[in-house]
């Protein structure tokens, strides 16, 4: 297991609950019912690549490959450049905010291949 990779996760975790108790609770009486809409779409995407990351985490025993760093390094900055900006988008009203967010999907898109990439070159483990 990459401990630090798997802390950052909880951290990534922690803050995905933390702004979705927000959106639900508070987000609704300062912004439009669409933008709460962007916000809960921002949350889930970071909760689905906390979720990639702890797989990346654990997964760092069993395979041997900077692939598994990269991917990691993507979801991160994927999540930073998709959900920070639509966060950002939400909470400023800034539109500038609204080209930013597809390059933080293509950041992930490239995680979730590098992950698979890794998986695929990854030598056999225990014949499985």
């Amino acid at each position: 297991m990459n401990r630090g990779l798997f802390l950052f996760a909880s951290v990534t975790g922690f803050l995905a609950v933390a702004l979705g108790a927000f959106g639900a609770h508070g987000l609704k009486n300062l912004v439009s019912a669409e933008m709460v809409s962007v916000f809960k779409l921002a949350v889930e995407y970071q909760f689905y690549h906390t979720f990639a990351l702890l797989a990346v985490a654990l997964a760092w025993p069993f395979i041997a490959s900077r692939l598994l760093t990269w991917a990691a390094g993507f979801f991160i900055v994927g999540m930073a450049l998709f959900s920070g900006s639509l966060y950002a988008l939400v909470m400023t009203g800034a539109k500038w905010w609204g080209p930013v967010t597809p390059l933080g999907g293509t950041c992930l898109l490239l995680g979730w291949l590098l992950l698979g990439a890794a998986v695929w070159r990854s030598r056999v483990v225990d014949g499985k």
